[in-house]
């Protein structure tokens, strides 16, 4: 399992959106250098002003290119300060060289490492990294407290941009996944909504062109039918291209709900003619689960007139009581092959329902046909 999650550490690939180098970078690698040679002029040490001039610019310089090169950077400047510490212990050079200007630049390194760099990246660079501390306390002893307060101080710099780069990481999963709830939501509500409509088109257009021949009138019947689904139809496109620009919060807007249930009854003369029959108590319901029963009486209906063969009518029975509402749904016909309809019809009831709390069957009637019930609690909020 270690090695598994070493694997993975080191595959860990950069992370997306890293800035570019810009203006605020050459500013702030001027203002560390000014105030570094400022330091470097009012200093008082037997070390050499050129090896002092040389470390300033191993650590100051390679910052600009810490976020596009974390691992260059880090290479450049540690590598450059491990080959001066070692020339000055072969020389017997005296004199701290980093001061804290320089210290504080140098900690920006492993931050920007392990927040901008990929995993195979981090873990060369802290390497290089680690391998210059020995080198330096040599060259400057410090003791043992000193060199473990090295040692903590870098650790604790690249510890924080690791922690800040899954932090950002994990807000952009989250962004991505409400993105994909949106984007699921949406795909909910037009194939409640739009779909329904369109297969009402669709179903009437078929009738229109079987009795055009011999019954005109009743083909002039199907055409004014289909006017007014396609009028419902851009009503609905309209809203919820609205609701998709609005720039404030839609969350007031009237949703349908159980009283809407009953514009899905049908005058007799279409087949299959639907009935529907509202009973118990269905006053005060959350607007959640009164949209929700309407959304899945509505797809109900439309499935069995799509696929409910020799249907004549479709019965949609909403029940209140103190704590749920049952809905059922039934036809009198037969589903194609005995099978549930193919789409995502029964994928989005299934997830309205569970959304919500409550429980989503599906099935062959006992006698004949097909049935479906929804029993949801009555102020449940998804």
């Amino acid at each position: 399992m270690a090695t598994s999650a070493l694997r993975s550490l080191w595959a860990e690939p950069r992370p997306t959106g890293a800035p570019e180098q810009g203006p605020r970078d050459w500013a702030l690698v001027a203002a560390l250098v000014g105030w570094s040679l400022g330091e470097l002029v009012l200093r008082q040490d037997p070390a050499p002003r050129p090896l002092l001039l040389l470390y300033v610019l191993a650590v100051l310089g390679p910052l600009l290119w810490r976020r596009t090169h974390p691992l260059a950077a880090v290479a450049v400047s540690f590598g450059t300060l491990t080959i001066l510490d070692v020339v000055r212990i072969l020389t017997g050079s005296q004199g701290v060289l980093l001061d804290m200007n320089s210290m504080s630049a140098a900690l920006i390194l492993p931050y920007a490492l392990f927040r901008w760099g990929s995993g195979r990246e981090a873990a060369i660079g802290l390497g290089v990294i680690l391998l210059w501390l020995p080198v330096t306390s040599t060259a400057d002893p410090t003791g043992l407290v000193g060199t473990v307060e090295g040692y903590g101080l870098f650790l604790f710099a690249a510890a924080l941009g690791a922690a800040v780069r899954y932090r950002a990481k994990s807000r952009v999963r989250d962004i991505d996944r409400a993105k994909a709830r949106e984007r699921e939501q949406l795909a909910r509500e037009l194939h409640d909504t739009v779909a329904h409509h369109v297969s009402g088109i669709a179903v009437q257009a078929q009738a229109g062109r079987a009795v055009a021949a011999s019954h005109p009138e009743r083909a002039v019947e199907a055409l004014a039918t289909i006017e007014d689904a396609a009028t419902r139809t851009l009503t609905e496109l309209r809203a919820i291209v609205g609701v998709l620009r609005a720039s404030q919060d839609t969350g007031l807007a009237p949703q349908p709900g159980v009283a809407e249930v009953e514009q899905l009854a049908t005058d007799g003369q279409a087949r299959p003619c639907v009935e529907v029959a509202l009973s118990g108590e269905l006053d005060d319901l959350s607007p959640a689960v009164g949209a929700a029963i309407y959304r899945l009486a509505q797809e109900s209906v439309t499935n069995a007139r799509r696929h409910a063969r020799h249907a004549t009518q479709v019965t949609v029975a909403v029940t209140g009581d103190a704590d749920r509402v049952r809905l059922t749904i039934e036809d009198d016909g037969s589903p194609a092959g005995g099978r549930a309809p193919a789409g995502y019809g029964l994928v989005g009831m299934r997830e309205r329902a569970s959304l919500l709390g409550g429980t989503f069957s599906a099935g062959p009637a006992a006698e004949r046909g097909w049935r479906v019930e929804a029993v949801l609690p009555r102020t449940r909020r998804p």
